[in-house]
């Protein structure tokens, strides 16, 4: 450094410190140089480590940043010093070999223009064989792209012709060839992808057609459900009968036939040639193949599926046949008027299943088993609920038992598809009570007609042949009768052999319903049974009472009616044996239910018995009103009143008539005397009571003492008639007894004895036990009245006066005995 003298002065040597530091900078200034002369690592953290450094960074890196290029520039110049001379010489040398270039660029350019003048020919040449080969390859291109357009073409025209013959089920196979493999190979092309786009659509038009085509056959196939229900029910039918005709055949044996058959004819024997005819008729029984063409089910089911849009198809197809099922289950209003309309309803039931069952069978998921059990379940309620409505509009026992063949029919051909049908046999039981029910009502018919074209009088046989007729008939056995020569007479009346032949007739009605009822013989036996008690117990035994009450019966009509029910009740054992018979049950094991014949004659009887009395007695009360007695007379006619003769006339006649009775055994003629003597007993009683009535009358105030003695001679005449024995049977004066009261009461009044009857009243040996003391206190009472009117100057008599002392005195006597007893009692 300069001082102010203009010396200079040296700097102070430096530390080691400071050599330390300035190494330490150097070192540090040459790794950043160092990093910006490579190219590789970025600037920015190396020029920010410069600016971010102590304070005059910035200075102190521009000056060793310029000392930095003087180094450089320094090398630089050393090495182009050091190649100058070499490059002079390489120049000096450059252009002695430019003369020889230009030289040789002469030549070369001359060359090339004889070569172009030569090749001129041979290029044009080469450009035609270049378009020639262009041209090949173009049409090789183009065959080859046609040979792989052309099956393309040919699958689409092969596809409209499949359309146009209606062949689907092979256009959506072709359709799927184009689309997966024809289409794809030249797919590049126009026309092939407007065949592409128009695919869809022509599948669609596929599922529109073949959907119509399935409701054309649903369609159809509601209309003609019948016919195929017709066919399917005849061929169940001749199947049955068949197997019927061959297990009778079987159990027959070759020689022997059954003993009795519906109709009351024997059957015969099915021989070869008839089973034959019938396998021929069964086999000439058209199915529902042959009557129905289900091509448009099978087709559209492979359409959709292909399409992939089976399970649409499916949901389709069963929603509609569930909407078909309800319409077909829907009767008509009139369905019950006849069997046409019962059978066109089972036909169409049955033709509704069996194209579902052959659905289900031949096509692989389109319709399920459980599908048709919820559509049968569904139907089979619907059915037995109309059916039960309209049977009970029935009242035709033939139309009944032609609707139970057809719903036998019915269950048997539905049970042949797999359906279950025991809730319809469990209808029929149902349906059999009402058949029942119609047979009764009919029978009832047959009954009263019957009973109103019979005479009541006992069957004239003239010839052996009628009388053998007769006992083919009804059971009738009496070897008295049979010991006697023609012309003689059976004891019952016509109605009898009419009203047996009529319960066969009935039990043969009862027994077809219950065939084919896949029951047991003992269960139909029981059946039998069951119904004939009905017929006997309620319709025979109503329309014998009816009969018996009816007005225009007279005593020999009731007579004959008690001797009927007789010989109908001995009948009741041989409508067992019947019923035994035609059901071929043993009697061993029958007897479950027994016929009630026995109390239901008995109990017509008894009614007859009672009509009888009564009959009797109304008659008795008839001759009576007639009676005419003069209550005032003085003295009596001397003979009795001609009303009451002829009311004894009247019954001698009619007890003749019980001589008619049945008596060919003990019993019965124990039977007959009792009617006859219980009739002449309640006569006698009521003739009795009515006589002591007529005295008694209210109306009646006065009373004579010839009137008295007018009304014993009558009393006289029916003690008499008493006496006679009227009907045989009677132990001593039993029947005389019914006239003990009026005649102790009018002994009493004729022989005037009051003092014993008054002494001995209340003892068991009174002469007159049966007069009660207000009857007697009555009738006194009446005379005394009498005794004043016709008697006025009586007081100047003195028999007379003490006569009616007399009368005072019993009558007070009588009132304090009634007034005792009151007490009494």
């Amino acid at each position: 450094m300069e001082t102010e003298g203009g010396n200079t002065v040296l700097p102070d040597p430096p530390t080691q410190r400071e050599k330390d530091i300035k190494e330490e900078d150097e070192k540090a200034y040459g790794n950043i140089f160092t990093e910006l002369e490579s190219v590789d690592l970025p600037l920015g953290t190396t020029l920010r480590s410069v600016y971010d450094d102590q304070p005059y960074a910035h200075k102190r890196f521009m000056e060793k940043l310029d000392a930095r290029i003087r180094n450089h520039d320094r090398e630089i110049e050393k090495m182009c010093n050091f190649h100058h001379q070499g490059f002079v010489d390489a120049i000096t040398e450059l252009l002695k070999v430019r003369a020889d270039a230009e030289k040789l660029m002469g030549q070369v350019t001359d060359t090339n223009r004889r070569l172009q003048e030569a090749g001129k020919e041979v290029t044009a040449r080469t450009e035609e064989v270049v378009c020639c080969r262009l041209q090949q390859r173009n049409m090789a291109t183009t065959v080859e792209r046609l040979q792989l357009c052309l099956p393309v073409l040919e699958m689409y025209s092969k596809l409209k012709e499949q359309l146009q013959t209606k062949r689907y089920y092979a256009a959506l196979k072709t359709m799927e060839q184009l689309e997966n493999v024809y289409i794809p190979r030249v797919g590049q092309y126009r026309f092939c992808q407007i065949m592409a786009e128009n695919l869809p659509r022509l599948r669609d038009q596929i599922k529109e057609i073949s959907m119509s085509d399935l409701k054309d056959f649903l369609e159809s196939i509601r209309k003609h459900s019948d016919k195929v229900g017709e066919a399917a029910m005849k061929q169940a039918q001749q199947h049955r009968t068949f197997n019927s005709a061959v297990a009778r055949q079987a159990s027959a044996g070759p020689y022997s036939r059954p003993l009795f058959t519906l109709n009351g004819r024997g059957r015969e024997a099915l021989n070869g040639q008839a089973l034959d005819d019938m396998v021929e008729e069964e086999e000439e029984v058209l199915t529902a193949q042959d009557l129905v063409d289900f091509s448009p089910v099978y087709r559209c089911l492979h359409i959709y599926t292909i399409l992939g849009d089976r399970e649409t198809f499916e949901n389709y197809y069963r929603k509609q046949r569930k909407k078909q099922a309800r319409l077909v289950l829907q009767p008509q209003a009139s369905m019950h008027e006849t069997v046409e309309g019962y059978r066109r309803y089972f036909n169409q039931i049955v033709g509704f299943f069996v194209v579902e069952d052959h659905i289900l069978h031949a096509t692989q998921g389109l319709v399920t088993r459980a599908f048709t059990e919820e559509l049968w379940n569904m139907a089979l309620s619907k059915i037995i609920a109309v059916l039960r409505t309209h049977s009970s509009y029935c009242d035709d026992p033939d139309l009944v038992l032609e609707l139970k063949n057809l719903i036998v029919i019915f269950a048997d051909t539905l049970q042949g598809y797999g359906f279950p049908v025991n809730r319809l046999f469990d209808l029929l039981f149902e349906i059999r009570d009402q058949y029942n029910e119609t047979l009764l009502k009919k029978w009832s018919l047959v009954f009263r007609e019957i009973f109103e074209l019979d005479n009541y009088s006992p069957i004239p046989v003239e010839t052996e042949e009628e009388y053998k007729l007769v006992v083919s008939r009804f059971p009738f056995h009496d070897a008295e009768i049979e010991k006697q020569d023609f012309p003689k007479k059976l004891p019952m009346s016509q109605s009898v052999p009419q009203i047996y032949t009529q319960v066969k007739e009935f039990i043969y009605a009862s027994l077809k319903f219950s065939e084919s009822l896949h029951r047991s013989s003992t269960e139909i036996d029981d059946m039998l049974r069951k119904s004939t008690n009905l017929l006997l117990t309620r319709t025979l035994s109503g329309c014998l009472q009816n009969l018996i009450k009816k007005p225009h019966i007279g005593l020999t009509e009731l007579v004959q009616i008690i001797i009927n029910t007789t010989h109908l009740e001995q009948a009741c054992r041989y409508l067992e044996d019947f019923i035994t018979n035609i059901t071929t049950v043993s009697p061993e094991a029958v007897h479950t239910t027994r016929l009630y014949g026995l109390s239901t004659f008995k109990d017509a009887r008894h009614a007859a018995e009672g009509e009888i009395y009564t009959k009797l007695n109304q008659k008795i009360d008839e001759f009576i009103q007639l009676a005419d007695y003069e209550w005032c007379m003085a003295e009596s006619d001397g003979r009795a009143s001609g009303y009451l003769m002829d009311l004894i006339n009247f019954l001698r006649s009619t007890f003749q008539v019980f001589t008619h009775l049945p008596s060919n055994n003990n019993d019965h003629a124990s039977m007959s005397g009792k009617v006859a003597q219980t009739a002449c007993m309640s006569a006698c009683k009521h003739l009795s009571t009515s006589l002591l009535q007529m005295l008694m009358d209210s109306e009646l105030k006065q009373i004579s003492m010839g009137a008295v003695q007018q009304f014993n001679l009558d009393v006289i005449q029916c003690e008499l008639f008493a006496s006679s024995e009227p009907v045989p049977g009677f132990q001593g004066d039993t029947l005389q007894l019914a006239f003990i009261d009026l005649r102790q009461l009018l002994d009493l009044f004729m022989v005037w004895d009051w003092s014993t009857y008054l002494a001995d009243y209340g003892q068991p040996t009174s002469k007159y036990l049966r007069v009660n003391p207000t009857t007697a206190l009555a009738l006194l009472e009446k005379m005394k009245d009498t005794s004043k009117k016709n008697n006025i100057f009586s007081q100047f008599r003195k028999n007379d006066r003490d006569k009616q002392k007399l009368i005072e005195t019993v009558v007070k006597q009588l009132r304090s005995l009634i007034n005792g007893m009151s007490l009494h009692s």
